[in-house]
């Protein structure tokens, strides 16, 4: 089993970690992690972004034994080969173009290839999850859906409002995905999806990726992942094993300020809500950190999974998708 595994492409569609951190790219590469969607921008504007990538980019220097920068599928297949973990650039908001749409082909030029195009509030594309009202794409959303399109750039609705989210999957050329979400119906949570929706983006060739976050499970930080593995099986039993993803939304080495910048309003109203994060942050039960990623692939295989179906859950169904897309 354990060879097979880092024998495999194990994609990981959601990882907002503290990239300041050594031990994260350490651990990425003991969990024999292929390529993760790394979180580059929230908040963000243009400029801060930009400082971002600049950041990332002396990052590909300083750590250049364990990972690699990921602007196509070769370079994911290249990771592969030398036992480093790729780091795709992905945004959890679109805030960093502003009202500029020519901006996202610079930012494809230097490697963005997903982009969740709302985070839990309204912007210029459309509504968050957590507002209370969505009226879908606005005109600039819909253009904006078009050039992401045409760009080649992965569309992703995971913190982005119900009707945005029905509009963006009836209106995208291209399969659509949900890198860190579960199902409604199984947990009924902002940050989840109906399953009608799930099952429309299943329908037209997108990937959901189950979220291990554990906020948004029942028990909290007490979950283990035996109650993720819950949310995996309903996903397949759902729309099947070519459809449902991984998307841990690993936080690792997360600071409690950065959690309130993160649920802060537009990053900069500080929520009325008590941010309830254990420090030193931690993970699941059984999945602390993606050095345990291998216990996902064991979780499944012990619960009845065969081997072609556990590929595709830890990795394959990301870069098929990818394959799609970009």
């Amino acid at each position: 089993m354990s060879q097979t595994y880092y024998d495999s492409i194990v994609i990981d569609g959601l990882d907002t970690s503290n990239w300041d951190d050594p031990s994260v790219y350490d651990n990425l590469v003991k969990g024999g992690v292929t390529a993760i969607n790394a979180t580059i921008s929230i908040w963000d504007d243009f400029e801060t972004t930009m400082d971002n990538i600049a950041h990332w980019n002396q990052r590909f220097e300083i750590f250049a034994d364990k990972i690699i920068k990921v602007r196509s599928i070769e370079d994911i297949y290249r990771a592969k080969k030398e036992k480093k973990c790729g780091v795709i650039f992905g945004w959890q908001n679109s805030s960093a173009i502003g009202a500029n749409l020519e901006r996202l082909s610079v930012f494809n030029d230097l490697g963005v290839k997903i982009i969740q195009i709302t985070y839990n509030e309204r912007n210029l594309v459309g509504n968050g999850c957590y507002e209370t009202n969505d009226e879908g794409l606005s005109n600039f959303g819909r253009e904006f859906v078009s050039e992401m399109n045409k760009l080649g750039i992965l569309i992703d609705l995971s913190h982005v409002g119900q009707k945005t989210s029905f509009d963006t999957i009836e209106l995208s050329s291209q399969p659509v995905s949900i890198t860190h979400s579960n199902s409604l119906s199984m947990d009924n949570h902002p940050r989840n999806k109906p399953d009608e929706m799930i099952v429309e983006l299943a329908k037209r060739g997108g990937v959901i990726g189950s979220n291990a976050f554990p906020m948004f499970l029942p028990d909290g930080y007490a979950s283990t992942i035996e109650n993720y593995l819950d949310r995996i099986d309903y996903l397949v039993d759902l729309v099947g094993p070519n459809h449902v993803a991984i998307g841990t939304d690993f936080c690792q080495s997360q600071t409690k300020n950065w959690f309130e910048w993160l649920f802060s309003s537009q990053g900069t109203i500080k929520s009325h809500k008590t941010i309830e994060v254990p420090q030193p942050y931690k993970h699941l039960i059984g999945l602390e950190n993606s050095s345990k990623f291998v216990n996902v692939a064991t979780g499944l295989q012990n619960r009845g999974y065969d081997w072609e179906d556990i590929k595709k859950i830890i990795g394959g169904n990301w870069l098929s998708l990818f394959k799609k897309v970009w």
